[in-house]
């Protein structure tokens, strides 16, 4: 039997020791080279993805239906009941398609789809992660190894360490570090796929991440078959700053 999403870990443990180990410091992995897996082709399309999200049908304007706010396994609020003053997370359409925009004005924001929840998970048989996303604004000044902004982000969180603390990956879209930087905050590992030194800001950028190479490379060892979650993430109170990404077509993918 799957084991529930509750019964691996609790969404409010994770935040707090996440922030917990922010505070503590930070340090560069340094263990061999990044595993970039950055593609321009449109994520998803091949015979055998799963659709985690593409909002298409969401109207524009509304909230994306099916994130919810992980408080704790018994606690899940909705973006109503949760919605800080300057944040924003909507729907929009632009050339046919329709995605999400994620805004923050000196706030920070998290909204989680559940592993055997809301989709169904396994890396043996989808070990990528794709998506799409544009940053139209980022925190100024922010740095995942300085003030700790983040103006888009994806998470994926695993499970626990021997010490209990949730293991995550947060893949980021960086104000100031280059592609392929790797940070760690105890458990919680940062890898930069995107960035504001790069000249596409601005423009929608493709990313594929292979999971199993990312947590084999910042954690050691296997990763647990069945993640718990994905989360979609976008802060800017450390700055004071404001940030405004999109996000689209999450999916996961079969092998190559």
């Amino acid at each position: 039997m799957v084991p529930s999403f509750g019964s691996r870990v609790s969404m409010l443990h994770l935040i707090r020791c996440t922030i917990a180990v922010i505070v503590s410091g930070v340090f560069v992995w340094g263990g061999g080279t990044p595993v970039l897996a950055q593609d321009n082709g449109r994520p998803g399309t091949e015979h055998g993805s799963i659709v985690v999200d593409s909002f298409e049908d969401d109207p524009p304007g509304t909230f994306p239906g099916g994130w919810v706010f992980v408080e704790s396994e018994d606690e899940i609020r909705s973006y109503e009941e949760t919605r800080e003053p300057g944040e924003i997370v909507k729907v929009k359409a632009e050339d046919g398609e329709r995605f999400v925009r994620l805004i923050t004005k000196n706030e920070a924001l998290r909204y989680t789809k559940r592993n055997d929840v809301d989709f169904d998970w396994s890396l043996e048989t989808h070990p990528r992660l794709a998506w799409r996303w544009r940053a139209l604004k980022l925190p100024e000044g922010a740095s995942e190894k300085g003030k700790n902004d983040t103006g888009g982000a994806v998470y994926v969180t695993f499970g626990e360490d021997w010490l209990g603390r949730p293991k995550s990956i947060k893949y980021t879209y960086s104000s100031s570090l280059p592609v392929g930087t790797v940070v760690s905050f105890g458990p919680l590992k940062v890898i930069v796929v995107d960035s504001a030194v790069e000249p596409r800001q601005g423009k929608w950028q493709h990313v594929q991440r292979n999971v199993i190479n990312d947590y084999r490379q910042v954690f050691g060892g296997t990763p647990p078959n069945r993640p718990v979650s994905i989360t979609i993430w976008s802060d800017s109170d450390t700055t004071g700053g404001v940030a405004k990404v999109d996000i689209d077509d999450i999916r996961l993918l079969p092998p190559r």
